[in-house]
């Protein structure tokens, strides 16, 4: 029994020695967590990254975007300019034709015949001129040798003058009946496309008036007519003569790019012809001209169109992209990343847009780091980390390259 009681000695003391310890270092704790004791600071988060942009100042166009319509550069109605019964058309409609090719023939019997007539006409005056010629040089001699009166010497000249005034005239019935003649087929007065026919085989046409039976239009190069309010070229001129803008170049020559309808942009370029001097005083606008290529038909007459065109040029703006940007009824604002990776907001101008880009044109500093990315990881006052910003499409284009490299 002693010895039982030994061995549970010998277990229990070192449990008791345990717990006094643990008893004391638990006491320790609670000492250091009394009301004169501060409590130990979690550490602090690491800074979120964020992506931005460095801004530079440049020269950059400030693009304006007007709406416009296309139009033909040469349109020609096709008119009937004899009269007669329509026998045939001779197109197909809506395709290309060129210049003088028949379009239209008209009934040419009564032509000919006409012509035919002149013709006989003309024959008839220039036997009488034949006759009058050689009574006159008959009569020459016998005047001199005083056979004959100077009057009846007078009347032969007259009556051959009189009989080459008839050739004359027999001539110019020839001409005109063979003008009528060809105007029985009708031709296209220029090369392009030809739209729908507007009468069919059988009709009277030219009877009192010209008839028009088609248009043909021009449509390679197209012109597109733009328009815009007076008082945006006033405030315009006034800022270029104050300095604030400068002339993007040469006018004449300013390149104009083409919105369609759909949103897309028109693959060719256009360029600005002229300004109109004259202002619409109904609307107040005036009318600016762009002429663009269409060799493969894709602008068509009457299209409504927007032109995106510059103007002027600012010589010390930024460009952002879109999404850098805060717009709200206060304004427009920008995050901007101090050195210390402090973060501030800031008040700017915007202008135009340009590329997808925002022109900047006050409020910020070349240099300073505007947040681009990263919007939704601010909190309160915390520091950040910049990144560069990468745009999406080019983070793709590497990826892409390099799993066509693996492929290969």
């Amino acid at each position: 029994m002693f010895a039982w009681q030994g061995v549970i000695r010998g277990f229990i003391f070192p449990v008791r020695r345990l717990a006094l310890s643990a008893t004391a270092a638990l006491a320790t704790q609670l000492a250091g967590c009394g009301p004169g004791a501060a409590p130990a600071a979690p550490p602090a988060p690491p800074p979120v990254e964020v992506g931005v942009v460095s801004v530079t100042a440049t020269t950059v166009g400030l693009q304006t975007e007007l709406p416009g319509r296309t139009e033909a550069s040469r349109a020609a109605q096709v008119r009937a300019r004899v009269a007669g019964i329509l026998q045939r058309q001779l197109f197909r409609e809506g395709s290309d034709v060129k210049a003088d090719q028949p379009l239209f023939q008209i009934d040419a019997a009564p032509y000919a015949a006409a012509l035919a007539s002149a013709q006989a006409g003309a024959a008839r005056a220039q036997a009488n001129l034949m006759q009058a010629q050689a009574q006159a040089e008959r009569y020459k001699p016998l005047l001199d040798a005083n056979a004959i009166s100077q009057q009846d010497y007078i009347s032969a000249v007259a009556a051959q003058k009189q009989a080459e005034a008839d050739v004359a005239a027999g001539r110019a019935a020839v001409q005109l009946a063979q003008i009528n003649l060809g105007y029985a087929s009708v031709n296209s007065p220029i090369a392009g496309r030809v739209g729908r026919a507007l009468v069919t085989e059988g009709a009277l046409v030219g009877q009192g008036e010209a008839t028009q039976l088609a248009l043909v239009q021009q449509i390679d190069p197209m012109y597109v007519n733009i328009t815009q309010p007076v008082s945006d070229v006033l405030r315009l001129r006034a800022a270029i003569a104050a300095g604030q803008l400068k002339t993007a170049g040469d006018k004449a020559s300013a390149a104009v790019r083409i919105v369609l309808d759909d949103g897309s942009v028109y693959a060719l370029p256009a360029t600005l012809l002229f300004s109109d001097l004259t202002v619409d005083p109904s609307s107040g606008q005036i009318t600016l001209r762009a002429e663009v290529p269409n060799p493969k038909g894709v602008l068509l007459p009457g299209m409504y169109v927007r032109a995106r065109l510059e103007q002027a040029a600012v010589s010390a703006a930024m460009l952002l992209p879109q999404q850098a940007v805060q717009r709200n009824s206060q304004g427009d604002s920008v995050k901007v990343v101090a050195a210390d990776g402090s973060v501030s907001t800031r008040a700017v101008k915007v202008g135009s847009a340009k590329d997808e880009q925002w022109v900047v044109l006050e409020g910020l500093q070349p240099g300073e780091q505007v947040i681009v990315d990263g919007f939704q990881k601010l909190q309160g006052k915390a520091r950040v980390k910049p990144v560069p910003w990468k745009p999406a499409g080019a983070a793709a284009a590497p990826a892409s390259a390099a799993s066509a490299a693996t492929r290969s």
